[in-house]
């Protein structure tokens, strides 16, 4: 419990960093460089605790890259047309902008754009799914009934739409759902790799249908 909370005090910090550059009336390149270092500190801890925490789990059903097209097609298509849904709804239907799409639009910019990019459509999603994928089913959920895994990925689900801080309730409801796909990647395969290639995947198709 102790270790999980250390973990999200480390991803907070990151989010206010982002935070703190996305709000400012101008994007600095201090600002830019402060979320540099503490996202690269972050990762790096990430990283080394999660290799350090697999080593005392069964990895022999792990599954490779090579083995799951078809399944990654599929995950691929529903991330994509969760996206794609969500913008039809900003566009067409009145639903509201995110904070991410206000922050944006208020001073947009090119190095906005790609400093967005890289923090909102790459690491801060890559930290995340570390959380409510990685460690959350390593020290929680570690059962093996269909129970406790069904909660366990309602449970990370949750806590991945509360960690992207995106509150507008069809956004919010949009989020849910895909961390649950995530959290499903990651029991399917028994590995990281799905799931922080479908965050990934998510996050950048994010930053281009609110940039555009």
């Amino acid at each position: 419990m102790i270790r999980y909370l250390v973990y999200l005090i480390f991803f907070i910090m990151v989010a206010l960093t982002d935070n703190l550059a996305l709000r400012s009336s101008a994007i600095s390149i201090w600002h830019v460089i402060l979320f540099l270092i503490v996202a690269a500190m972050c990762s790096l801890f990430y990283v080394y605790r999660f290799k350090r925490e697999q080593r005392f789990f069964d990895l022999s059903y792990n599954l490779a890259w090579t083995s799951c097209y078809k399944q990654t097609l599929i995950l691929s298509v529903a991330v994509a047309l969760i996206r794609i849904g969500v913008s039809y709804l900003q566009l067409y239907q009145g639903a509201p902008a995110s904070g991410l799409q206000m922050a944006y639009m208020q001073h947009s910019s090119n190095l906005l754009y790609w400093f967005v990019m890289l923090a909102n459509g790459i690491v801060l999603p890559v930290l995340e799914e570390y959380l409510c994928s990685g460690f959350l089913f390593n020290y929680w959920f570690r059962n093996e009934k269909k129970a406790v895994a069904y909660f366990g990925i309602l449970c990370s689900g949750l806590l991945y739409a509360v960690l992207t801080f995106q509150f507008v309730p069809i956004i919010f409801t949009a989020n849910l759902l895909l961390g649950m796909i995530f959290a499903w990647s990651y029991l399917s395969t028994q590995t990281l790799w799905l799931p922080l290639y479908l965050v990934v995947l998510n996050g950048v198709l994010t930053v281009i249908t609110i940039t555009i």
